[in-house]
């Protein structure tokens, strides 16, 4: 009996000239080494536009909508269902604004703030601490906490901790008593400020790396026997330097965790429509979308360099597509539809993630609901699940499974010239033995044949899902909430021990070998 098994797979697509190419991808089935930690398939909720209020908190004295204090039951079951590992609160920007006394203690007697960031809204601070923790627990998710060194303090930040965390006598653990939750939270996830090369401060590398070792020299005391996972502001984009600085600058017993934000975006100042886009604009999303590649590759080679054992991790805490907001919307409330576009924008992404789960453990999609490049929306009692969602369910076989190296030649995507690489690829192998291939075709108007070549497997036990739709611009509404929902995948034959496999144009499809 073989020790090696090599999964083969052929990928044959047409190029716009007409003629026939093939391209051949190799998976290797024995040679797993790091696992998909099931942290990158995390997500972020900040206290923006529609996200926490009219999203995921309608208040307790909610009579029309089914909800556990205050949080929206049909949203709890809908992402328990995803099997979300995290999220991500209460920023983003809105972090290092934030003040998390404001947020404990009878609702009535709170402070309100004005959310200066995201369209001047008042925060009247009904949703803190307890709710956004215990509502973490109905999840069965782990909370990741993103602390205010913005505008705060190293006392307010270490007082957080040890409200949340601390299981004996102290001042801030009998206040949580006193507020009515007994036991500690053991929030694990720390996020030291947010995006201090900018909102969170406007901070130069050097500046913010030293502000970071205290508080985190702060938040756990000489050692970190507490097991609290410190996450330090990263870069933004291609500022490789920020990396770079950080990485030579930090102890590295003082971090655990390095983030990075990129999101898919046309322009910043021309953004285009979130559902009513053209080829070009599709084109040009992708373009951004994939630079997470090169971006991930060089901040991973920077790190690698000053952590050779591979201790810090990655943690691409903000990312998913970013346009103009939905006509008659408030403009600071980020709120967009979305399409295949976005589905196309998930697949890809997380394939990214899955080929470098050596250094990348964490990743927030930004955000969870009724912002950005959300997975669920809603209107009232209402609530639809998006292509994204459905995308991040399909791929949620990968996560805590041993990644399988994948490589191969990719086909062309062409518009007006310019070229994109067509097919997206990542696989992994279950706990169980299973092994999943997830392929996405970005191509907006060429099929591409997939020949999947198995040594080993037996091709009668393969299954399939897939999410396609006739047009790009293809959205779920309130009115037609499962325009876009996946399906079984079943265009595929079994020729010559292999699997030929036929891509619709601007597709996702997870393959499934017991």
């Amino acid at each position: 009996m073989k020790t090696n098994t090599i999964l083969s797979v052929a990928l044959f697509g047409l190029s716009v000239l007409g003629t026939q190419a093939q391209q051949k991808v190799v998976v290797q089935t024995d040679a797993g080494e790091h696992t998909i930690s099931k942290h990158i398939y995390g997500h972020f909720a900040e206290h923006l536009g529609r996200c926490i209020y009219d999203g995921f908190y309608i208040g307790e004295d909610n009579k029309t909508i089914p909800n556990t204090a205050g949080v929206r039951n049909d949203i709890v079951d809908a992402l328990k269902a995803l099997k979300i590992p995290n999220l991500r609160w209460p920023g983003g920007c809105f972090a290092d604004t934030y003040h998390w006394k404001d947020g404990i203690g009878p609702r009535e007697e709170r402070p309100t703030i004005v959310n200066r960031w995201w369209g001047g809204v008042t925060e009247d601070n009904s949703f803190g601490t307890h709710d956004f923790l215990n509502m973490c627990e109905l999840l069965e998710t782990e909370p990741y906490l993103s602390g205010n060194v913005g505008s705060g303090t190293v006392q307010e930040l270490i007082d957080w901790v040890q409200y949340t965390n601390h299981d004996g006598t102290s001042p801030m653990a009998d206040l949580r008593r006193e507020n009515g939750r007994k036991e500690p939270w053991d929030v694990k996830y720390w996020g030291i400020g947010n995006e201090a090369w900018g909102c969170g401060g406007n901070m130069t590398a050097e500046y913010y790396s030293d502000v970071y070792r205290k508080y985190a020299t702060f938040l756990t005391g000489w050692s970190n026997e507490s097991g609290i996972f410190r996450i330090a502001s990263g870069a933004s984009d291609a500022d490789y330097n920020w990396t770079e600085v950080l990485m030579k600058n930090i102890k590295h017993n003082l971090i655990e965790g390095m983030a990075l934000h990129h999101y898919a975006v046309i322009e910043w100042n021309n953004k285009g429509p979130a559902a009513t886009f053209t080829e070009k604009q599709y084109f040009r999303t992708m373009q951004s979308a994939l630079e997470m590649e090169e971006l991930v590759t060089k901040h991973s080679a920077i790190m690698d360099k000053y952590d050779p054992e591979n201790k810090i991790a990655l943690v691409v805490d903000e990312w998913g597509g970013w346009y103009d907001v939905e006509p008659g919307t408030n403009p600071g409330f980020l709120y967009q539809q979305n399409t295949m576009r976005d589905a196309m924008i998930a697949a890809t992404t997380l394939n990214i993630f899955n080929n470098h789960a050596r250094r990348v453990k964490m990743a927030n999609l930004a955000q969870t609901v009724n912002v950005l490049q959300a997975v669920i929306l809603t209107d009232e009692e209402k609530m639809i699940l998006t292509p994204t969602y459905h995308v991040m369910k399909m791929y949620s076989v990968h996560q805590d499974a041993t990644l399988l190296p994948v490589e191969f030649d990719n086909v062309d995507y062409t518009y007006n010239g310019e070229k994109l690489p067509a097919l997206s690829v990542s696989a992994s192998r279950d706990k169980n033995g299973t092994v999943h291939v997830s392929l996405a075709n970005i191509d907006a108007s060429e099929e591409h044949t997939v020949s999947l070549n198995l040594e080993g497997v037996n091709l009668k036990n393969t299954e399939g899902t897939i999410l396609a739709s006739e047009k790009l611009q293809d959205h779920n509404t309130f009115e037609n909430p499962e325009k876009v929902t996946p399906g079984k995948f079943t265009d595929f034959s079994r020729k010559k021990g292999a699997l030929e496999v036929e891509l619709p144009p601007f597709s996702v499809v997870t393959l499934e070998f017991k």
